[in-house]
């Protein structure tokens, strides 16, 4: 629970770096090979690579919806598309289908992942209309085994791993908590689940996370207009504002990875709050005063 005020370490400037008008923004990702940040617009079935050195911003479209990337050790990409997991090439325009999830299930989906320690690729489902305890939380190991970690998920999200590498923090956007999990590297397995964070239901829903070198967890917040700080006890230490309500999730990336990108939604806007905001859908980016962790890499 946060019971303490937030500092404020950022230079209070936040930049709209790429109006992309991404209808369902997520899972941004950097990669430090190519100096360019890879993120998903999930509904639309693309995937984005934004080079911040000369503004180009190119898509793939994958045919169906996209809910997250990993990069590969080898190259390309592993996703998390709506039919389970797959594998994208760099200089191929079609996903190669590797593992199916949930595919006989017409009304669930990928959505938000990352690639732990030990290269293996996790990424959870959620039912199209956010319906409680229809989703699940998945490890796909480098070999292309399919675990089911957790069940009864009604909204997977954000993932991340402390820098010790021996907590993982998980997101179900409804329960407003971010929760942690011992964690063991040699196998992926989890336990003792316990709260870290709880978000009042008015302050925004927990969507995407990052974790920085320092241990601490940047949060986005659905419908709250906001990236949160939080220390590994659960204490607020930073709130970021950004022009946007739908803000979706965040990384770092950056030479010296010391800028914060962040991603955004139009989807869930009436037409009005639409027009009241125009970068909705957008890529920002700032200094928050911190550096984050190189991306892991998928070692399938």
């Amino acid at each position: 629970m946060t019971t303490h005020a937030p500092s404020a370490r950022h230079d209070g400037s936040v930049e709209l770096v790429l109006d992309a008008r991404a209808e369902l923004g997520e899972g941004p990702v950097w990669d430090t090979r190519a100096g360019v940040l890879v993120w998903v617009d999930i509904l639309a079935g693309h995937v984005h690579r934004y080079d911040p050195a000369t503004g180009a911003d190119s898509v793939t479209d994958v045919g169906q919806p996209v809910g997250a990337v990993g990069l590969r050790e080898s190259g390309g990409l592993v996703l998390a598309v709506r039919d389970g997991f797959a594998l994208l090439d760099e200089d191929g325009p079609t996903p190669r289908p590797l593992a199916a999830v949930e595919r006989e299930d017409l009304e669930t989906r990928m959505n938000d992942g990352e690639v732990d320690p030990a290269g293996r690729f996790w990424a959870g489902t959620m039912e199209l209309g956010g319906a409680l305890g229809r989703g699940s939380l998945y490890r796909l190991d480098p070999g292309g085994t399919v675990t089911r970690v957790l069940a009864d998920v009604s909204i997977s999200n954000g993932l991340g791993w402390s820098p010790d590498e021996r907590t993982l923090y998980y997101i179900d956007s409804p329960t407003q908590r971010i929760d942690a999990y011992d964690y063991d590297r040699s196998n992926g397995a989890i336990a003792n689940r316990r709260t870290v964070v709880e978000i009042e239901a008015a302050d925004g829903l927990p969507d995407g996370l990052t974790v920085d070198a320092e241990g601490f967890l940047w949060v986005a917040l659905w419908g709250g207009s906001t990236v949160r700080r939080y220390a590994p006890d659960g204490r607020l230490d930073q709130v970021v504002e950004l022009p946007v309500s739908q803000v979706t999730s965040c990384a770092f990336g950056g030479s010296d990875l010391a800028e914060l990108y962040v991603t955004s939604a139009w989807a869930g806007l009436e037409e009005q709050q639409r027009r009241a905001e125009p970068a909705a859908g957008g890529l920002f980016r700032l200094r928050p005063g911190v550096r984050g962790l190189p991306a892991r890499r998928f070692a399938g």
